[in-house]
């Protein structure tokens, strides 16, 4: 068994868990990441719900409204897409 204070515990398969309301979940993989933050879709198989992602940018508008973000990708100096 491997844990991980970030993610799901993984425990050598096969896996037989049985949850609070007494249903079983069983797997017969080699290898099982069980949920322990309880945010899985698949619960109690980890889906990676843990993951956190990363804010989006914020977004600077322009006069005419177009976002900042990408402004100067692929551009030559006189401002013609390359």
């Amino acid at each position: 068994m491997v844990l991980n204070r970030e993610g799901p515990v993984l425990v050598e398969g096969p896996v037989e868990v049985v949850g609070d309301d007494g249903t079983t979940a069983r797997s017969d993989r080699f290898l099982v990441a069980i949920c322990t933050c309880r945010r899985s879709r698949a619960y109690p198989w980890c889906d990676t719900s843990h993951r956190r992602r990363k804010p989006a940018e914020p977004r600077e508008s322009r006069p005419d409204g177009r976002s900042r973000r990408n402004e100067n990708h692929n551009h030559d100096q006189e401002g013609e897409v390359a």
